[in-house]
């Protein structure tokens, strides 16, 4: 049994390491930033600039790993995420940093898009859940322990943009030396608006509002937590928590939806996001521990939208438009998180800290209101004709090439066909393969 996964678990170490980088990085940012006397404006476009970089990665990436192979790209990925990293240390400077944001969103993006899709060669018909599962284990354990680790330095010093680029070169190791054969192409993402709105009002409506709020959190609750005045590590704690707490309620929420129709369980999730965020805004709380407890609250019931959302899209959707359409879905999400941030910036500008959780809260009872007003006019699936609910890892630490690894993507994906490609770009990849089988 083991010996089936040890050459996944060669890909999920790399993978561990890139992801404590990046939550470590996306947390120290905000602190630091804060600490220095960034504006709350420029704040916010560090996610902002993220989320731009990202999605186009998604949209771009691709196109770089055909012309050099999944082991070149991945290097250059991890390699210029490190090398960002050390810039932002060096150079404290608010455009810098924002321009620098949009970057490690490409490439994060890029090395995400490498990761799933050479899992997604590594596994099977009959073990892609357990492969599927571990990169969710991986993904959210790897995610907290980066963000931890900010609470054992000073945010004011420089040892942390070091421990990140460190974590980011030590990603480069386990791809660097597998002896996998390299992954077939990835696939390109297209995003057709109209068909995704046919598909699922719902869905698409749902994704945007998602990532409206989870954009606004993900980067200003950092800012919220220093500015109220909590210690590092509660502030570190507490970013944990939301993504423990909704990681941890997908399985119950998803299961009932189940059995019932998803709209409802996904209009009430939403509504309670968004009663929790009104509340947290009219207690003003300063104790550490009140805070933390309302933040685990609204992650347990803002971080099971988008899984519900996706389940619920592809409860209408042919099983072979699940890779299409989840990806899609994605990119919409993306957009979203470009608009939270800056949505939470001005509201935290004019008011106070807590008026974050009035950012969260207003597109969590905008998507409750839409999807009771679409129960009306379109009829439930009924539960023998659903998909089965799946879980699904981070938004910020997946791509729309995870859907070929989720259980309920089609069974063997037909490659697209190789593009063509110079003389010397064909030698250098046969040159590359045969590098890495004799490795």
């Amino acid at each position: 049994m083991l010996a089936t996964y040890r050459p996944i678990f060669s890909l999920l170490r790399g993978t561990a390491f890139l992801l404590a980088a990046s939550g470590l990085h996306n947390l120290l940012l905000p602190l630091r930033g804060q600490a220095e006397g960034f504006s709350t404006f420029a704040l916010g476009l560090l996610g902002t600039a993220w989320a731009g970089g990202f999605v186009t990665g998604c949209i771009f990436a691709p196109r770089l790993v055909r012309r050099v192979g999944h082991v070149r790209a991945f290097g250059t990925f991890a390699a210029s995420a490190a090398i960002i990293v050390l810039f932002t240390g060096l150079f404290i400077n608010e455009a810098a940093w924002i321009l620098s944001r949009v970057c490690t969103g490409f490439v994060m993006a890029g090395a995400f898009m490498v990761v799933e899709s050479w899992l997604n060669e590594k596994a099977t018909n009959e073990n892609r859940g357990t492969v599927f599962g571990l990169y969710m284990m991986v993904t959210y354990a790897s995610i907290m322990a980066g963000q931890m680790a900010v609470a054992a330095f000073d945010v004011r010093q420089s040892s942390l943009f070091m421990v990140s680029g460190i974590l980011f070169c030590c990603s480069l190791i386990p791809t660097a030396i597998s002896t996998a054969v390299t992954p077939r192409p990835l696939q390109e993402v297209s995003l057709d608006l109209r068909g995704l709105f046919a598909n699922s009002p719902v869905s698409f409506m749902a994704c945007l509002l998602i990532g409206v709020a989870n954009g606004a959190w993900g980067t200003l609750g950092p800012v919220y937590g220093a500015r109220i005045g909590i210690s590092t590590a509660q502030i570190a704690l507490m970013m944990s928590l939301v993504v423990i707490a909704g990681a941890a309620m997908q399985m119950p929420a998803g299961r009932l939806s189940d059995k019932t129709d998803r709209r409802y369980i996904l209009a009430g999730a939403g509504f309670l996001a968004a009663l929790i965020g009104v509340l947290a805004f009219s207690v003003e709380a300063r104790s550490g521990s009140v805070v933390i407890a309302l933040a685990a609250c609204y992650g347990a019931m803002a971080y099971i939208l988008y899984s519900l959302a996706v389940a619920h899209a592809n409860d209408h959707a042919d099983s072979s438009n699940f890779v299409k359409i989840s990806g899609g879905l994605l990119l919409l999400y993306g957009f979203g998180t470009m608009i939270g941030p800056l949505l939470g910036s001005f509201l935290m500008a004019r008011l106070r800290p807590e008026a974050l959780f009035l950012a969260t809260a207003l597109p969590h009872f905008l998507l409750g209101c839409y999807t009771l007003v679409r129960v009306s006019q379109r009829a439930a699936v009924p539960p023998e004709n659903k998909e089965a609910f799946n879980a699904l890892p981070a938004e910020r630490a997946v791509t729309p090439q995870a859907g070929l690894l989720d259980p309920r993507g089609p069974d063997d994906p037909e490659p697209e066909p190789e593009p063509e490609t110079s003389d010397s770009t064909v030698s250098d990849v046969e040159n590359e393969r045969e590098l890495v089988s004799s490795a």
